[in-house]
């Protein structure tokens, strides 16, 4: 999604930051050089030593300004560190100040374009800038784009000056942005409840680690500004859930699992119980193996496939209880239409997942499928008897149909 797709709330966003830094240019305003981050309002809180070692590492700064953070971390650990900022004013400052640093990018672009073509990084942080960009739209995005085992840290305003706490919805609130010399802009934030950030950020794979207090200092007795500091990384390995104990009916004890793998990556879908989950399900009596396949497919995404295009992996044998589970995984390697949610459905938010960023939590059935298609993938399931039932080629992605 490019800039000019952003809605209405971050394009008006995007014009005050514009403002903010032409304000600051026509000043010429000079901040002191860091020799720390400082994350919040808490002049004693954490700094550098949340990173450890950064030398060599890719590190990106989201919402750099005038680049004091990414310069200090590129001059002082030697981390190669990309520092992006939406706003055209804001870049000029820090390419003014830092023209030719070593191991220091500057990036004008909106975040969501830049990680949707940027190779992964180790490490991504965010000083109070994460607020103003809606998460549903930057999260899945910053989510695909770390490292496995990759981190990332930032800091979101939880209660402003005047007191005004956390929402508990993913809604944005006017602010007001206070200009050195006089003069406000309004920005738009998302100031969510910190159970809501990790709500969304476990979502799109990630894990909090910790969660630390940022409050104003005690003797600015007027100012109840007070920061969250989130501390979030994204698993070496992918896990899984287990299914449900629940008996099938008598007809649903096999079922098929199907492999769509595009130019975007896999395609996974998010179940009401929150696994992420192949398109699938159970065969209908009748039915073939690769007619399932094709139904299940329409039924759960609206996508379209021939049987003919339907090639069986294998089976797998596994058991819950008492109750033997036979799964047959199956890759479509040709299709037609754009995955969406169907009605009545219990999964969806369907999207394709680069292979080398899946989500955690995958439906256990799933999982398995998956590392019997490519036994490379960092899948952690019970296991399961596979048999083969063919040797595709599983490097190649399918292709949708015309």
């Amino acid at each position: 999604m490019g800039v000019n797709a952003l809605d209405d709330t971050e394009q008006q966003n995007l014009l005050a930051w514009k403002a903010y830094g032409e304000h600051h240019l026509r000043r010429g305003t000079r901040l002191p050089e860091l020799d720390r981050i400082s994350w919040g309002p808490a002049v004693d809180g954490p700094g550098d030593d949340l990173f450890g070692d950064l030398g060599g590492l890719r590190v990106l700064d989201i919402g750099c300004g005038p680049g004091r953070h990414a310069a200090h971390l590129a001059r002082t650990y030697g981390a190669q560190v990309d520092g992006i900022d939406a706003s055209a004013s804001q870049i000029e400052r820090a390419r003014a100040r830092y023209p030719d640093m070593p191991g220091l990018r500057l990036v004008h672009a909106d975040a969501v374009d830049h990680l949707g073509t940027s190779t992964p990084y180790d490490v991504i942080y965010s000083v109070s800038t994460l607020h103003f960009l809606d998460p549903l739209r930057l999260l899945p995005a910053l989510a695909a784009s770390l490292t496995p085992g990759g981190r990332l840290y930032f800091t979101v305003l939880h209660t402003n000056s005047a007191g005004d706490g956390p929402s508990s919805t993913v809604t944005s609130r006017p602010e007001i942005l206070r200009l050195a010399g006089g003069g406000e802009l309004t920005v738009h934030m998302w100031v969510l409840a910190p159970e809501v950030w990790e709500k969304l950020l476990t979502r799109y794979g990630l894990r909090v680690r910790g969660v630390t207090v940022l409050d104003a200092p005690e003797k600015d007795k007027d100012n109840k500004a007070s920061y969250r500091l989130f501390q979030v990384q994204r698993p070496a390995r992918i896990s899984s859930r287990p299914r449900t104990t629940k008996p099938p009916v008598p007809q649903a004890a096999v079922g098929v699992g199907t492999v769509l793998l595009g130019p975007q990556g896999l395609l996974l879908g998010r179940h009401r119980l929150g696994t992420w989950e192949l398109p699938g399900g159970t065969v209908e009596p009748g039915e073939s193996l690769r007619e399932t396949a094709v139904r299940e497919l329409a039924e759960e995404t609206g996508l379209y496939a021939d049987p003919d295009d339907v090639r069986l992996l294998g089976m797998l044998l596994d058991r819950v209880g008492d109750v033997v589970r036979i799964t047959f995984g199956a890759l479509v390697t040709r299709w037609r239409g754009e995955p969406a949610d169907q009605p009545e459905e219990s999964v969806g938010g369907w999207r394709w997942w680069p292979l080398d960023a899946l989500p955690p939590d995958l439906f256990e059935c799933s999982a398995q499928i998956l590392t019997a298609w490519r036994p490379d993938l960092p899948i952690d399931h019970a296991p399961a008897h596979f048999t083969p039932l063919t040797d595709p080629d599983t490097t190649a992605p399918g292709r949708p149909g015309t």
